[in-house]
């Protein structure tokens, strides 16, 4: 298995080394950032553990970044191309705007910082790991679009059948998290995506409910992930397992890294 989308830098040293040692089922993983100081430590991951992949970005549902900021990000990341398996984590703050707390204006500016990622996407040739959900994710779309950008992934993906016959088409992929296991409306987006088209997370350390409640959120988790893939879809695990396997690695360019 290889875990498309967990937040490696948000668990302790101790944490992290016991996911390292007892993960004897992850071939991989790739670890997002959400602003310098994540991208950083991620950085020093990949480069202990052979394992671990870095994507660079800013997460969106935190405080705007100032212009500095962003210009020092990503001077940063473009450093640091030949290190960087994606940008990401990148996109919209959806709860941010649910919760009253972005105006127009600053959406705007979430919207343009987002637009930059995107543009750096096709000028760097990198894949790109998507924040977008429910409202945010036709705009984003949209953007995808406009600048051509062929490899976006939108992880834990909720959205509309309008929406989501978009993305198949364009050839974005998806991942699913454990939370598969008692949410329906994931359930239903799997059973509406092609396999072809989708890889698996955790989003750790987020934590989950049902079966995983009150447990520290673990790349072993996936493991129920693609059993509740191969009932949905009618196929064997074997085959689920193989091809997420081997969406994720074409997908991040892995063979060789």
């Amino acid at each position: 298995m290889i875990d498309a989308h967990i937040h490696l830098d948000h668990y302790n040293d101790g944490e992290i080394k016991q996911i390292m040692n007892d993960s004897l089922l992850i071939d991989k993983v790739i670890t997002v950032s959400c602003n310098l100081e994540s991208c950083k430590r991620n950085l020093k991951l990949a480069r202990k553990y052979q394992k671990v992949k870095a994507a660079f970005g800013y997460h969106p549902e935190q405080a705007l970044p100032s212009e500095n900021q962003v210009l020092e990000l990503l001077n940063w990341m473009n450093d640091h191309q030949n290190e960087m398996a994606a940008i990401g984590e990148v996109g919209l703050p959806y709860y941010l705007r649910q919760q009253n707390q972005v105006s127009e204006s600053q959406h705007e500016q979430y919207l343009n910082i987002l637009e930059i990622f995107i543009q750096k996407a096709a000028v760097w040739g990198k894949p790109i790991v998507l924040h977008a959900i429910y409202d945010d994710a036709p705009i984003v779309c949209d953007l995808l679009e406009k600048y051509s950008i062929k490899k976006a992934h939108f992880h834990w993906f909720k959205g509309d059948p309008k929406t989501i016959t978009r993305m198949i088409e364009n050839g974005y992929f998806i991942s699913v998290t454990p939370e598969i296991v008692y949410k329906e409306k994931i359930r239903n987006i799997v059973h509406m995506y092609p396999l072809e088209q989708m890889m698996i997370e955790t989003d750790g350390p987020w934590p989950f409910e049902g079966p995983f409640s009150g447990k520290m959120t673990h790349p072993n988790m996936m493991s129920e992930s693609i059993k509740e893939i191969s009932n949905i879809k009618k196929l064997s695990l074997e085959e689920v397992s193989d091809t997420l396997w081997r969406n994720t690695i074409s997908f991040y360019e892995l063979e060789n890294r």
